[in-house]
This record gives C-alpha cells, sequence and structure tokens, in this order.
C-alpha cells in the first residue's frame, strides 16, 4: 500500500461514511491511488478533471455518469462537486494537484463524506511526504490542516 492509498483510508475510510475513495492526478490525467477494490476507469478520471475545467455549468444542469451509474448534481463549482443518486452519492474535490473522489452508499451520512473530504488537505500531504519514522497519527494530524509544531506541543515533545 503507498503512502497516498494509507492516507485514503486513514483520513477518509475510517470514518465509517466514506465507502470508497481515489485520487486522480490532474497534471498526469490518471488515478494515482485508490482504496481496496474502487477502480475508476479512465474515461471517468478525465471526465472528472473535464467537468471541472470545461463542463462545470453541464454538470449542475444535467449531473453526471460516474462508473456507469448517473448521479444528479446537488452542487458544483470551482473546488468541488456533490453528486447523489437513490444508492449513494460522491464528492469530488480539486485541489492544486489532484482531484479526490469519494463516494458514499444509502445508509451513511454525506455530510460527514463531505466534511471528511473537504478538510483533508491533500496537496499539504503530497508535498510534506512524511519520513517513516513519523508516525501516521502525525500524518494525519498536519493532514487536517494542523501544523507539526501545534502536534509536539500536544504531546510535550
Amino acid at each position: 500500500m503507498n503512502e497516498l492509498q494509507a492516507l485514503l483510508n486513514d483520513s477518509l475510510l475510517r470514518t465509517k461514511h466514506v465507502e470508497n475513495a481515489a485520487l486522480i492526478n490532474i497534471n498526469e490525467k490518471k488515478v494515482c491511488a485508490s482504496t481496496f477494490g474502487f477502480n475508476v476507469p479512465e474515461e471517468n478520471a478525465l471526465n472528472l478533471i473535464y467537468a471541472f475545467y470545461k463542463n462545470l455549468v453541464q454538470v449542475r444542469r444535467e449531473g453526471l455518469y460516474f462508473k456507469e451509474k448517473y448521479y444528479k448534481c446537488v452542487r458544483a463549482d470551482e473546488h468541488s462537486i456533490y453528486l447523489r443518486n437513490p444508492d449513494g452519492g460522491v464528492i469530488v474535490v480539486k485541489t492544486n494537484t489532484f482531484i479526490l473522489v469519494a463516494a458514499y452508499r444509502a445508509g451513511m451520512y454525506p455530510s460527514v463524506c463531505v466534511e471528511a473530504v473537504e478538510k483533508l488537505d491533500i496537496d499539504h500531504c503530497y508535498m510534506a511526504k512524511p519520513s517513516p519514522e513519523v508516525t501516521s497519527h502525525w500524518a494525519t494530524y498536519v493532514c487536517s490542516k494542523a501544523s507539526a509544531a501545534d502536534y509536539f506541543r500536544e504531546k510535550g515533545s
């Protein structure tokens, strides 16, 4: 499991309100990490990139197909797209480097999924790349927009 996949598992799946997640590298136009069993077809990755850069108004009006299922658009702006259907929903957030896709199923709280996805500062986590001796708790803390100084102050170090 790579660092980004571990980050998706630790920060999103652990909430119990995100069923699956994936990261799409915008520049490479491909999925660079995903949770176990969540395969995002290349066509879907490209469609999500295109939605943010060229197609936002149409997504708002018509919704979007993702993994062969239709989703109605609940919200769409230059930073995020919220989609839902009777079986669940998909939250899509664009950062400088990535598009983060998180899916939830019926019975999960969409608001918790949204909060977890929007709160995750994936660009900062990717740039920080903590060394292996640094605990995953510290990495989660940093990725939640807190500083390393705050973490060590809290721990008394």
